[in-house]
Parts: structure tokens; C-alpha cells; sequence
């Protein structure tokens, strides 16, 4: 009788972690965003959270958690409880706040799922600026003290500052010789650039979207190696015989211990979100290519990432290591 009943208890779990399975999810998925609404995380996972409402079935709701240059954001990913119900869009900051000297945070603190989106960074000017092309504004940093210029778009040592130092190293000057204005994301920053407090913006011009259409800022360069479909007349940086690239990304993560289970049903979901035409259009019309990575190919993507931003923190004097 014993026996009997140790089994039909064993059944019972193995029924009930079947069924919890099949059920998953049964209520609404959090996506925590480390940057403020509007900017372009905050935008990307807006277009991704609402395809994997449908392909989940259950409401997806986006929560901004901003904070710490990105660090406050992507700790509260980490630490959210691993049960699948809560997932987050990474930044690169998350490569280099441990040789930023910001904690031991590091891209192993999360469940890496793959890269939704990919966002050159560019030079972004205030509309009535005197500044009509990059070579214009290089010449003026050049010529002016170390200093005078400001720029801005997320924390020190953020993506967006090593977009701006790999580009003065590039042109020849200081990579700090702008001064960096700590920000808590591209929206922030644009909104300081409008108003003028700041010389200029060297996040993505599809943060800037609203603003260029609006006629209150201008996209000077861009720093792919080609031309932005949406932005056909802004030049490259190559245009201007500056050898600097710099693309930003965001990435679907989670806390590290989502069950097995959830997570192949989690990582299918957002693979066919990804799909949708809503998605790929939607993101393709404010110049961000969306993608989405093979198993493996996310975390071969950045050791290379973060030997180079790594390089370019030393060059601003903000390697802890």
C-alpha cells in the first residue's frame, strides 16, 4: 500500500510539472528596460513585446527601470526571479561595467537569448546649428579647447560615449576632448539637445526620429559602413575619411535559471515575434535593423565587442583594469 501511494505522488508531480509546463505562461510577462521611454531600447522592445503578446498569448508588459548609467535596470533582470515571467532588453553597457569599475556585473550575470535589434550611431546637431556636415563639426572641436563641446545619450563610459571617442580617436584628436554629459538614455538627451544645452548627440539617429521629422535637429553622419535606407542623405563617416564604425544592439535576455522548458517556449516565441511583419517593417521604417541570432553566435559577437569598446574606454581614460 505504501508503494502504492509513493507512486501515485510521484504521478501526481510528474502530472502536475506536465501540466504547469503546458500552462506556461498563465499570466503576463514583465520586460524590464534599463533606459528611459522613448529612447531607443525603450522603442525597439515596445515593437518586440507586442508581437510576443500575440505569439504568448498572455498580456507583455514593458516596465522602464532606469537608473546607474543602465546599471540599475540590468541588476533588477538579473535579480528578478527566473520562473520565465520576467525577461529583459540588454544593452552593450553590460560588457563593460565591470572595466568601468561599477561592480562585477558582467554579460554572464544573464541569460543571454540573442540580439533584436542593431543601431548605428551618428552625429546629431541642433536644427539651427551652423554645422551642415561632419567635416564642419570635427573642424570646430578641433579648433576650440579641450572641453567646449558637449555631447550625451546614456551614462559615462555608456555605448553612445564610446561611439563619440572612438570617432574623435579616429579623427585624430583626444577621444575625450568632447566632454560627456551623463544622460539616462537617448530621449533625455535629445530633449537637452533641442533645448540647447548640449552641442550634440552621437546616439542613433533612429532615437532621433520624431525630432528630424520635426524639423528641430540634424543628422550630420552616420557610423555604419553604408548608408541608412531611412536616412539616404546622411554620409558615413568613411564619406568623411574617418575609419570608425559603431553599431549598437539591444538583446531579449532573462535571469539565469529559467526552467529548461520555459525557456525553449520563451526563445520560440520571441523567434517568431521577430518574424512578424509588424517587427521587421515597423523597426526597418526608424532605421533599425532587427535580427535575430543562431544558438552560439550572440556570445562569439561579443568577445570581439568587448575587446574593442574596451580599447576605446582605456583611450577616455575610464578603464578600471
Amino acid at each position: 500500500m505504501k508503494l502504492v501511494r509513493s507512486a501515485a505522488a510521484a504521478l501526481s508531480v510528474l502530472i502536475g510539472c506536465a501540466t504547469s509546463a503546458l500552462a506556461f505562461p498563465d499570466r503576463p510577462v514583465t520586460v524590464l528596460v534599463p533606459w528611459a521611454a522613448g529612447g531607443g531600447a525603450d522603442t525597439v522592445t515596445r515593437y518586440v513585446a507586442a508581437a510576443l503578446e500575440q505569439e504568448l498569448g498572455v498580456p507583455v508588459n514593458v516596465v522602464n527601470r532606469t537608473g546607474g548609467g543602465g546599471l540599475t535596470g540590468h541588476t533588477a533582470i538579473a535579480n528578478a526571479a527566473p520562473d520565465g515571467y520576467t525577461l529583459g532588453v540588454a544593452s552593450p553597457e553590460i560588457a563593460f561595467y565591470k572595466a568601468l569599475g561599477l561592480g562585477d556585473f558582467t554579460p554572464d550575470s544573464l541569460d543571454l537569448f540573442s540580439r533584436v535589434a542593431l543601431l548605428p550611431a551618428g552625429v546629431t546637431v541642433k536644427a539651427d546649428s551652423p554645422w551642415m556636415s561632419l567635416d564642419d563639426v570635427l573642424r570646430e572641436v578641433k579648433s576650440k579647447p579641450k572641453g567646449t563641446f558637449t555631447s550625451s545619450g546614456t551614462g559615462t563610459g555608456g555605448s553612445w560615449h564610446l561611439a563619440l571617442g572612438g570617432l574623435l580617436k579616429a579623427a585624430g584628436m583626444e577621444a575625450d576632448r568632447v566632454r560627456w554629459v551623463p544622460s539616462q538614455g537617448g530621449a533625455p538627451a535629445l530633449q537637452d539637445l533641442a533645448a540647447g544645452g548640449l552641442t550634440m548627440f552621437t546616439g542613433s539617429p533612429a532615437e532621433a526620429k520624431a525630432m528630424l521629422d520635426a524639423g528641430r535637429v540634424r543628422t550630420v553622419a552616420i557610423m555604419s559602413e553604408e548608408r541608412s535606407p531611412s536616412l539616404p542623405n546622411v554620409p558615413t563617416l568613411k564619406e568623411s575619411k574617418v575609419d570608425w564604425t559603431y553599431q549598437n544592439w539591444f538583446a531579449l535576455v532573462a535571469p539565469k535559471g529559467v526552467p529548461a522548458d520555459r525557456r525553449a517556449k520563451l526563445t520560440e516565441a520571441a523567434k517568431r515575434a521577430m518574424a512578424r511583419p509588424e517587427v521587421q517593417d515597423g523597426l526597418k521604417a526608424r532605421g533599425i535593423q532587427p535580427v535575430w541570432d543562431e544558438p552560439g553566435v550572440f556570445p562569439d559577437f561579443l568577445k570581439g565587442f568587448v575587446s574593442r569598446g574596451e580599447a576605446v574606454l582605456v583611450d577616455l581614460g575610464l578603464a578600471k583594469k
